[in-house]
């Protein structure tokens, strides 16, 4: 079951917390989240799962950064969100879909006990211009059944801004290179 707005509001402190928390961004469903000013890029065309690959900072300007099709730009809510007893789910708005701009690949579904910033995998059908904090997705919360286990993570959780992929640090964790 997904919580209604209303009822986000009602655990705020409890199992859902947002910083910074602006009343304005509750739907009847879900509470949209902001861009923040940065992005990464990664250095190379070419990515390899097994390595760190190595990432440039763009700061996006007040007066906007157009970003390119076919290029994976990786960005980050400017809200903190811990969940707790929920499973937190990230969607783009319909109006930053309307302009053809993706806010995640694949990363949209999030885990009980996840506390952090969103990583954002954003790429564009054509040329869009977008600026600094604005409203670009929305988080939303589902009831979890049953006995679970909270994530504890250490790849993503907690983290302090954007997150590159860490997945070469499965395959150290499993012993190959």
């Amino acid at each position: 079951m997904i919580l209604s707005g209303l009822e986000i509001q009602k655990r705020l402190g409890k199992d859902i917390f947002i910083e910074p928390f602006n009343e304005k961004c509750i739907n009847p469903n879900s509470y949209n989240l902001k861009l923040h000013n940065e992005l990464l890029v990664y250095d190379d065309y070419n990515l390899d799962m097994k390595k760190l690959n190595t990432a440039s900072k763009i700061v996006i300007p007040e007066e906007g950064l157009v970003l390119e099709p076919g290029k994976l730009y990786l960005g980050r809510t400017h809200e903190y969100t811990r969940t707790e007893n929920l499973v937190p789910m990230l969607e783009g708005r319909s109006s930053i879909g309307r302009l053809g701009m993706y806010i995640h690949v694949t990363a949209g579904f999030g885990d009980v006990g996840f506390a952090g910033f969103w990583t954002l995998e954003i790429h564009c059908v054509q040329p869009i211009k977008i600026y600094p904090f604005i409203e670009v997705c929305q988080i939303y919360y589902h009831t979890i059944c049953g006995e679970y286990t909270k994530y504890i993570s250490g790849k993503y959780q907690n983290n302090e801004g954007i997150q590159p992929s860490l997945l070469y640090k499965d395959f150290e964790r499993n012993g190959e290179k």
